[in-house]
């Protein structure tokens, strides 16, 4: 039984200007703050003598190599990212960046945000534009109705109750 797994699907390359400052912080944090902290760390560790049987040095190096992980991985998306900045001019309609207010059969009202995969925290009510959710939304408008199935073949209805935008803040 070999280690395979299918490649995961491409995720989207669209990004709020809030959720492209936030992981450009933390690049910036983990290269210029941490990384520096943590090498200086291994340095200490490292002139104790015997490296095989340090754990600080060899916790220390694993926790470089997974910042520089991290640090790759944020690099490179942030520069294929596109950053919607902007308000649409129809806000009527669902659109990258919407919150959305949906409403199901028992009147049970839920707000979501659209965003890229890349913003999604858990616990937040961010939902991703590539979820099957998010993708019904999608260019619909206030009194639109949707059926979401979920992965157990049970259908849910909701109907779209409010669209509304909010202004980006693009300070620095």
């Amino acid at each position: 039984m070999g280690r395979w797994r299918p490649p995961q699907p491409k995720k989207s390359k669209y990004i709020t200007a809030e959720g492209y400052k936030r992981l450009n912080d933390e690049l910036k944090y983990l290269w210029k703050v941490k990384r520096p902290e943590i090498t200086q760390s291994v340095k200490e560790a490292a002139a104790q003598g015997d490296r095989s049987e340090n754990a600080e040095y060899i916790y220390g190096k694993k926790q470089l190599r997974e910042i520089d992980r991290r640090v790759r991985y944020l690099s490179k998306r942030l520069e294929d990212m596109t950053v919607v900045d902007r308000i649409p001019e129809n806000r009527d309609k669902v659109f990258f960046g919407a919150w959305v207010t949906i409403e199901d059969e028992e009147e049970n009202r839920k707000r979501y945000r659209i965003v890229g995969p890349d913003e999604i925290e858990a616990g937040s009510d961010y939902i991703s534009m590539d979820s099957p959710l998010a993708k019904l939304l999608l260019k619909k408008e206030i009194g639109d109705e949707i059926w979401l199935q979920k992965p157990n073949g049970e259908d849910i209805w909701y109907e779209i109750v409010a669209v509304e935008y909010q202004a980006y803040n693009t300070d620095p």
